[in-house]
């Protein structure tokens, strides 16, 4: 059995802190690490408060050394999440609001205090 590269469990661990972050706001988490033909989404869910259906994007570091996780959510990202989103309300007739949110995760490798930033609606 090959190990699992640490920065792939770094990621998989920040998938799953967003998640339960979510679903503390109350939110439904109605997908994980979805996957089709233009892409694959982290995490697709329903917000509670404004019924939106979110595709939301999880950026996890260890540390900002190469910058803020989401600057890694370049122009390109955005729109294969666009056309993720596209095709999830496609298949799953969806007619309602739906917007793309992103959440930067930073685990520092020392054990100091992690922050988890949710930015909502990105552009």
């Amino acid at each position: 059995m090959v190990p699992t590269p640490s920065h792939l469990l770094l990621g998989r661990w920040g998938e799953d802190l967003a998640a339960s972050q979510l679903a503390a706001l109350g939110w439904t988490i109605l997908a994980r690490q979805w996957r089709c033909p233009q892409g694959e989404a982290d995490l697709i869910a329903r917000d509670v408060d404004t019924g939106d259906l979110v595709v939301c994007e999880v950026k996890t570091r260890s540390s900002t050394r190469f910058g803020s996780p989401l600057e890694a959510i370049t122009p390109q990202r955005m729109r294969r999440l666009q056309c993720v989103a596209y095709e999830w309300m496609r298949r799953f007739g969806h007619h309602g609001p739906v917007r793309i949110d992103a959440m930067a995760i930073i685990a520092p490798h020392d054990g100091s205090a992690v922050t988890v930033e949710h930015r909502r609606g990105l552009q």
